[in-house]
């Protein structure tokens, strides 16, 4: 068989198509969900600023790999009383220094080696035996996967509220990304409900079908043992939401992802 020459460029990749039954089975198991708690704003408008159930009592710790810029929502939290460990190796600190910050110059990821350390030996560098409950802010470029893979369950399940910015959505189509992908997906959905979802503008969407799936996306997940009550979601963008990025086209959650 003759493959066109366009195929053969550097940028394009022949790639198993995932089934579309098997896509929307997983979109279906993310949609999210009013869980009994209102959601609230922290971090600011813009980027940085995510959408989390309004269940912070009793929440003393923060975990918050991926500084970059911004130390908006950390400095939210820390007006709460809670602190946070912060953790970049692409930066020398946060953009705000408070006493409420811990910072350790590591990347976070699925092993300790280098300049990188995973979420469970970095919970065990400062709070070893502490066994409250904790909040996860991760934004780590596409690392995510990995981390989550190798963070043990009953780690997890520690953190009352999650946010993670998902990168690369675009690659569930890719039937091998799909098999890793959705893999982390169900890990977190074990102990967890999704509670918001947010696309990120700095990108745009994929459409495929009936099927559109925004490259990059923010989550917020609340442990189940916190729900209350368990109602599909039926009107998005929520009144609290904001663009990540202003000079950007707004990029709103697809129907397909909550109806």
């Amino acid at each position: 068989m003759m493959i066109g020459s366009e195929f053969l460029k550097p940028d394009f990749t022949i790639v198993r198509r995932t089934e579309t039954a098997n896509l929307l089975a997983l979109i279906k198991e993310l949609m999210p969900h009013d869980c009994g708690k209102e959601l609230i704003r922290l971090g600011g408008q813009g980027d940085g600023g995510y959408l989390i159930p309004d269940d912070l009592e009793g929440i003393e710790y923060c975990f918050s790999p991926g500084v970059g810029t911004l130390s908006r929502f950390e400095s939210d939290l820390a007006d709460l009383g809670i602190k946070s460990f912060l953790a970049d190796f692409s930066v020398d600190g946060p953009s705000v220094n408070r006493p409420e910050f811990t910072f350790d110059k590591k990347f976070l990821g699925p092993s300790d080696h280098g300049d990188f350390i995973t979420l469970a030996s970095w919970k065990d560098k400062y709070i070893k035996n502490y066994m409250g409950d904790f909040i996860l802010q991760m934004d780590i470029e596409g690392g995510e996967y990995e981390v989550i893979l190798n963070a043990p369950d009953a780690l997890l399940n520690q953190f009352r509220i999650m946010v993670i910015e998902f990168h690369r959505l675009n690659s569930l189509l890719d039937l091998f990304a799909f098999s890793f992908m959705s893999s982390v997906f169900r890990k977190i959905l074990h102990n967890f409900e999704v509670a918001h979802i947010h696309p990120n503008n700095c990108s745009d969407s994929l459409q495929v079908d009936d099927i559109e799936i925004p490259r990059v996306m923010e989550f917020t997940f609340l442990n189940k043992r916190r729900v209350s009550s368990r109602k599909l979601l039926d009107m998005f963008p929520h009144k609290l939401d904001e663009d990540n990025t202003a000079d950007a086209p707004a990029l709103h959650l697809p129907r397909c992802w909550f109806s």
